[in-house]
């Protein structure tokens, strides 16, 4: 089921209304009932992936917990983990990996053994859900968080409806104990999750589904296309998976508000990053790249084995985050790896360069603070992940490399290309949307848009509210297409 299907807003109210008719302590049976609705509706046998997953991680953080002898309990989490990501990993890469492994033992003939495939794809959503078991599993072997005694309870933080196709990657730290102190909206959290909903209505249906067909077509004859389609494909895809991405998780993050369920924060202005670092550890995908941060990289050690180690663990986070990535709605491929080889070399680069640039900055105190600095490192930064979605978006690493080479041979000439290219409307109303978008994150990275709705006039308020739904309603395609992460 959709956030932007018809059938969701059958949905929603249902759980809504029969929600707040039951006593607070039976809520979370409701909850639970009506998540696996929403994830069997359209694919009922999904729901014994996600049965699966749900036992492993009951069945293995309850041992772990009962456990005394360290060597045991590693023994155990290593099972869970092991079980977890090898079933991603073989749903992932099992075929892709036959294919490439058949190619490379064939002989000059073409001939060569055939080698079985599983012949499906993951069911939706489970990358997430897997991340989301096993940082419980890990969290109650660290003792951060004691084995849950509900097994209902935790049924209900691996399956809970709103995240499971697409995130944000929860923390049972965090989602666990809000369900025993019993689920109950406030009417801040009904506006505010209300707000959230058509705000990421509009990122999702009105902007990334409006910039969809473009990319779609330009990318699938990169070595056709011109410089300027190219060109504008990948600024507009820059936008298309943020807004996609983000919008999910917006509406993610105000369904649960309705409920009475605070989920953490998932992007927080990603195009205004002042440096590569700053994007990835702050503002995109906050809940992945702190999985990454708290169960690969500081285990690895970190920062605290010495340069030569902490560069090594930035790489392997960000192949780690590459591979995870793959098959994301634009089946698997060595381009996922190289969008994360690329990100990891922009660490490195960060992390070389740091020192220049703080005693650079501290010798011109002023140029470093200025507004015009702060422009330049903004665009900088935009421009250097724009790169790292072509290899994110495209079918090859040779479509990957074409598109780049036409770009980057035809700058010069993009403004002369620029002044005859044939503009159409879907282009333009493209443009004003990336402009209104960027205008309302620039007040939003001063203060809150939602913050300034709460403190303006009620009947501001309700103008930006009908706004929003009217311009959905109007501009926004309704094709009920997919989610981009909810593709894997």
């Amino acid at each position: 089921m959709l956030f932007n299907s018809l059938e969701f807003f059958l949905f929603l109210p249902v759980a809504l209304a029969v929600f707040a008719a039951l006593p607070a302590s039976a809520r979370w049976g409701w909850l639970l009932a009506a998540s696996c609705f929403f994830y069997g509706f359209a694919r009922p046998a999904n729901l014994a992936f996600l049965a699966g997953v749900t036992l492993l991680v009951s069945a293995c953080g309850s041992l772990i917990a009962r456990t005394p002898s360290p060597l045991a309990r590693r023994s155990l989490l290593a099972a869970g983990l092991v079980t977890l990501i090898g079933a991603l990993a073989a749903f992932k890469f099992h075929d892709f990996a036959a294919g490439e492994l058949e190619r490379l033992l064939q002989d000059d003939t073409g001939a060569g053994p055939a080698l079985p495939r599983l012949g499906t794809a993951a069911p939706a959503g489970f990358s997430f859900y897997v991340f989301s078991g096993a940082a419980y599993l890990i969290d109650v072997f660290a003792r951060r968080l004691p084995s849950q005694p509900h097994a209902g309870h935790l049924a209900l933080y691996v399956a809970w409806f709103p995240k499971i196709l697409a995130g944000p990657i929860e923390r049972a730290t965090t989602f666990l104990p809000q369900l025993r102190h019993g689920l109950r909206a406030t009417p801040e959290q009904l506006v505010l999750g209300s707000q959230l909903i058509v705000w990421g209505l509009v990122k999702k249906v009105l902007i990334a589904d409006n910039l969809a067909p473009f990319v779609d077509r330009t990318f699938n004859i990169a070595a056709y296309a011109s410089p300027v389609d190219l060109l504008i494909s990948v600024y507009f895809f820059a936008f298309q998976i943020y807004c996609d991405f983000s919008g999910y998780t917006d509406i993610a993050i105000g369904v649960s508000l309705l409920f009475g369920m605070q989920l953490m924060q998932n992007f927080r202005r990603p195009y205004l990053s002042r440096s590569t670092s700053e994007f990835w550890s702050e503002r995109w995908h906050i809940s992945l790249g702190r999985w990454f941060r708290d169960y690969l990289y500081i285990p690895l050690g970190g920062s605290r084995a010495g340069r030569t180690r902490q560069y090594l663990n930035l790489m392997l986070v960000f192949i780690a985050s590459g591979l995870w990535h793959a098959g994301l709605g634009y089946g698997v491929g060595w381009t996922f790896l190289a969008w994360g080889v690329l990100n990891g070399g922009y660490q490195w680069a960060g992390l070389a360069t740091r020192p220049f640039w703080r005693r650079l900055g501290a010798k011109l105190p002023r140029v470093a603070a200025s507004r015009p600095w702060l422009v330049v490192r903004v665009l900088l930064t935009f421009h250097l992940i724009a790169v790292t979605w072509i290899f994110f978006r495209a079918k090859t690493l040779a479509d990957a490399w074409t598109i780049l080479c036409r770009i980057a041979s035809n700058l010069a000439a993009i403004p002369g290309l620029l002044a005859h290219y044939p503009f159409t409307p879907d282009h333009l109303l493209g443009f004003a949307l990336i402009g209104a978008l960027l205008a309302i994150e620039l007040l939003d990275e001063r203060r809150s848009i939602f913050l300034r709705l709460a403190a303006a006039r009620t009947a501001w308020r309700w103008a930006a509210s009908y706004a929003g739904i009217f311009a959905v309603l109007v501009l926004g395609r309704w094709q009920s297409r997919e989610f981009i992460y909810m593709q894997f």
